[in-house]
């Protein structure tokens, strides 16, 4: 479906807020990892080049551990001052990952002085579906989803801490609303409902309910089969972390336990595909023992 932007164009919703301390980390839940894996790792665009105005994130919103990379704000800004004072094009097929990280990248977004186009490749779940909202225009593949939720962190301690934390998040989760609100012409007490149902909307429906603006070409996106085992690959290992950490495990002893089943410790952080020709089972048996 060819579209005029100028006809979609949207104004951009305005800036969103960022914590002052960092000491409260928000992620995407393990089974938004699973979804992913299933139905868009690989994804890419079936474009054989690039335009040097386009930039791509098929990865975690946030730094990575296990591939090394990750979206940051730090690094789309360095692009964005590349590309300079010219339209931007930005192609995602995320899960999402660290929220408040996702809102930098927007803000950064938000800020590029000429049209922004967003075209979700498979999915714009969580952190992901935050950047997609900077977009003047967002185009979406007819099997590709945007997911919304509301800020998900792990957190421990007593009562008091728990309200604390709950008390923490509330202005995020809001100013969450208040973007997809304006962004779509939504009813907001309705996108809170679909926050808290961790909502997956496929292409026509994010169009339906103005979370899009149009359907990508139906050859537009490609899957990748290589791309696609080691997007699972390292997925399976980000899930793994998640799920130890929410059994109480640190994030350090989490890594470290999953390096020594993996039997390459410290390899991911030089290798964008960890654990390739290991030894999987032990992982496997863990995984398993943890979603049990």
């Amino acid at each position: 479906m060819r579209f005029n932007p100028r006809v979609f164009a949207k104004a951009r919703p305005g800036a969103l807020p960022l914590p002052a301390h960092r000491d409260v980390s928000a992620f995407t839940k393990p089974q938004v990892f699973e979804k992913w894996s299933d139905e868009a790792a690989g994804l890419r665009p079936n474009a054989v080049e690039q335009g040097d105005n386009v930039i791509t994130m098929f990865d975690v919103i946030g730094e990575d551990y296990w591939s090394g990379g990750g979206i940051t704000a730090k690094k789309v800004a360095a692009q964005l001052r590349a590309i300079g004072t010219r339209p931007v094009e930005v192609q995602i097929n995320s899960p999402g990952g660290d929220m408040f990280e996702g809102i930098a990248v927007y803000n950064v977004l938000r800020e590029h002085p000429q049209p922004v186009t967003i075209k979700v490749m498979g999915m714009a779940a969580s952190a992901a579906s935050v950047i997609a909202m900077a977009g003047d225009t967002i185009e979406i593949g007819a099997a590709s989803f945007i997911m919304i939720h509301n800020c998900w962190v792990l957190a421990m301690g007593n009562r008091h801490d728990m309200r604390e934390t709950a008390e923490f998040l509330e202005p995020f989760d809001q100013a969450m609303v208040d973007v997809y609100a304006q962004r779509t012409g939504g009813d907001a007490k309705k996108i809170a409902e679909w926050m808290d149902d961790e909502t997956f909307m496929s292409g026509s429906m994010a169009i339906e309910r103005g979370f899009a603006d149009a359907l990508l070409d139906a050859d537009a996106v490609k899957v990748d089969e290589k791309a696609k085992a080691q997007d699972r690959e390292i997925n399976d290992l980000r899930a793994m972390e998640l799920q130890l950490v929410s059994a109480g495990s640190t994030r350090t002893d989490a890594r470290a336990r999953i390096n020594k089943i993996k039997g390459t410790p410290g390899a991911a952080l030089d290798d964008a595909t960890p654990g390739a020709g290991a030894d999987w089972s032990g992982l496997t048996d863990l995984l398993a023992t943890l979603q049990s």
